[in-house]
């Protein structure tokens, strides 16, 4: 037996171990709010039709709102990590936004853009606009000076060199900011739906909250997590293909 296949086998053997556990432990509660996975599982197929509409709309949101931060974070983390002048002038300002969290923001959200699908959009952009611009920022922050040179002696303009060195050469960091970004975007999806929305799948699981369907409300969790697996594995995979070249220049030396 590989080593692969053994941690395969307890990868698969740990959740079965949870669930085993957990199906004891609501045998000895005998209650309905400590539903088994047996209940779980029963609930996601009577639920699963309107969960995957609910999570559809979710997910809708989450890719919105990342799309904002990328196409306005990546380009300005770029500029200020060239332009270091007004980089370290902002600095404090990053810092500051970087440990607010995006929930706090709902407030002021809700005064300028009301409680419509465009103030959650703001809130997952804001959530996705943190990760991406920091680090789009540190990647073209901490090019190696040769590479400066390089564009000087080829008469590269600034915007040729942000376009041509810097972005190609922050892409890894780029990449793993995309990462989290997407991460927090289908978090505070979820979450300012349970505040704001009349519909996603974070609405779905107060209403059951509410209504004491906790199985219900577990099968939901279930597929959000299943949908949080699905999409990190697609990053990932998109990111190995796309940046074959940095996880070549990774592997050790036979």
């Amino acid at each position: 037996m590989t080593r692969q296949t053994r941690i395969a086998l307890w990868g698969l053997l740990v959740p079965l171990a949870i669930l085993a556990l957990w199906q004891v432990a609501a045998m000895l509660q005998r209650t309905p709010l400590f539903p088994g996975p047996g209940k779980v599982a029963l609930a996601i197929w009577a639920n699963y039709p309107v969960i995957l509409r609910e999570l559809g709309i979710t997910l809708l949101r989450a890719v919105v709102g990342f799309g904002l931060a990328a196409v306005t974070m990546i380009p300005l983390g770029i500029f200020l990590g060239r332009v270091r002048v007004i980089g370290r002038v902002l600095e404090p300002l990053m810092d500051m936004l970087a440990t607010l969290p995006p929930p706090a923001i709902i407030p002021l959200v809700m005064l300028f853009a009301g409680t419509g699908d465009g103030a959650k959009v703001v809130i997952i952009a804001y959530a996705a606009a943190v990760p991406l611009l920091m680090n789009t920022y540190e990647a073209s922050h901490s090019i190696h000076p040769m590479l400066s040179r390089v564009a000087r002696s080829l008469h590269l303009s600034r915007f040729e060199t942000m376009r041509l060195i810097d972005l190609p050469s922050s892409l890894p960091m780029i990449a793993t900011g995309a990462r989290l970004a997407i991460a927090s975007s289908l978090l505070v999806s979820v979450t300012s739906e349970m505040l704001l929305a009349t519909n996603g799948i974070g609405t779905f699981l107060q209403r059951s909250q509410e209504t004491f369907k906790i199985d219900a409300g577990l099968a939901g969790i279930a597929f959000i997590s299943l949908a949080g697996i699905i999409v990190n594995a697609g990053v990932f995979r998109l990111e190995k293909n796309w940046l074959f070249w940095h996880y070549r220049d990774q592997r050790p030396a036979e």
